[in-house]
């Protein structure tokens, strides 16, 4: 069994979408997915319409937080819940369709030989599409400054579509993981490089939101770039 948490914040015009899709592609490869939102109170609605798609789908529940507090602890809350339960392996996806829902039995072929695998925008086969060129430098720079602080060889560690095992979540502490944007996703994997664990990166194409706002902005740039430092410098947890 597997679990793809779905962070959301005013996503009333992708969840429902979004879910439909992954819906099919459990039926479609015979596989035994569970979906968890969770939402931080979104002004939108979007929480309402979880909790109805809940409703429907038995396969899916809703953890509601009190409101926005970055991407970084809604995914940590998600990992808290996933746990609770006999699931093997946990996704992490956005629900804006720049992850594709189809990816997935992918992930679940190379999770087999892995206990982290990172969908790859970066690697051979990996691409973006409909990012203009200052999203694109934004993006590649900042994955490559990085790698470089940290000194490992992975090309995107940016990335936020992923698949972990469940063994290398509860080997984190996940008390002390400190980053709330985007800057999560170095964290983890670095977490997970440096307690040995086989990270392996599979090549996506990521394809910008259709519908609704980024929820980038240069506080999270900023805080991707200073955490690096304090990751390569802290002692080991």
């Amino acid at each position: 069994m597997f679990t793809v948490i779905i962070p959301t914040y005013n996503e009333r015009e992708n969840l429902a979408r979004f879910v439909s899709a992954l819906q099919e592609v459990f039926e479609n490869n015979s596989l035994d997915g569970r979906i968890l939102v969770v939402d931080d109170n979104s002004p939108d609605g979007t929480g309402d319409i979880a909790d109805g798609l809940a409703g429907r789908h038995p396969n899916l529940s809703v953890v509601h937080r009190a409101g926005k507090q970055g991407i970084g602890p809604a995914y940590i809350a998600g990992f808290r819940e996933a746990l609770k339960t006999g699931t093997d392996y946990i996704f992490e996806m956005d629900c804006d369709f720049s992850h594709d829902p189809a990816s997935i039995p992918a992930f679940l072929e190379a999770i087999q030989q892995a206990d982290l695998v990172l969908g790859s925008r970066y690697t051979a086969g990996g691409r973006v599409e409909n990012w203009g060129l200052s999203r694109r430098l934004i993006s590649r720079g900042g994955g490559l400054y990085a790698k470089w602080v940290l000194g490992v060889k992975v090309n995107d560690l940016t990335g936020g579509l992923k698949c972990f095992r469940r063994e290398v979540l509860e080997a984190l502490d996940l008390d002390r993981v400190s980053s709330q944007g985007y800057g999560f996703q170095i964290e983890l994997t670095y977490k997970a490089l440096r307690r040995g664990f086989r990270v392996r990166e599979i090549p996506i194409t990521f394809a910008d939101r259709e519908l609704g706002q980024s929820k980038m902005s240069r506080r999270i740039v900023l805080e991707a770039m200073l955490m690096v430092w304090k990751l390569r410098f802290r002692p080991s947890d």
